[in-house]
């Protein structure tokens, strides 16, 4: 695609060997840094943004995010899912009562009122909801 005459625009950047690791050139001049591709994930996965990055490699946050939105995107779900391990396994390995609240209450749609049209309670079986039904059906034909 990129050999093609009639097309515009930059060229991509190519990976190039620094020390050991494969990274792009970013920056202009003599100010120009190699970031690692995977390096930026591992950090977006550890909770930096795109500012804290650039700083941290000295390029501009625009630089990072122009060059890096895969990784950045990737990372930030991968973090997501980390977190949301940690959150279920805290809540029914740990029993931990404040984590499964906030889980009933995200997930479920539960609420403390109780007034919630999602709230389905997965202890109540089939038959136990007939009879339900059939105690209440009683109930208006008997008053």
């Amino acid at each position: 695609m990129t050999d093609e005459p009639n097309k515009r625009g930059p060229k991509p950047k190519e990976l190039k060997p620094v020390e050991g690791l494969l990274g792009l050139e970013i920056g202009r001049g003599d100010t120009k840094n190699t970031v690692p591709p995977d390096q930026v994930y591992e950090l977006v996965t550890l909770g930096l943004n795109s500012k804290e990055i650039a700083r941290f490699y000295g390029v501009t946050d625009d630089s990072v995010r122009r060059n890096f939105a895969a990784e950045i995107a990737k990372g930030e779900v991968y973090q997501k899912i980390k977190l949301r391990r940690a959150m279920f396994k805290n809540a029914t390995e740990h029993m931990n009562a404040a984590v499964q609240i906030f889980l009933a209450k995200a997930v479920l749609g539960m609420s403390e009122t109780g007034s919630s049209e999602n709230t389905v309670l997965p202890w109540i079986e089939e038959d136990q909801q007939e009879q339900t039904n059939e105690e209440s059906a009683e109930q208006s034909t008997g008053q």
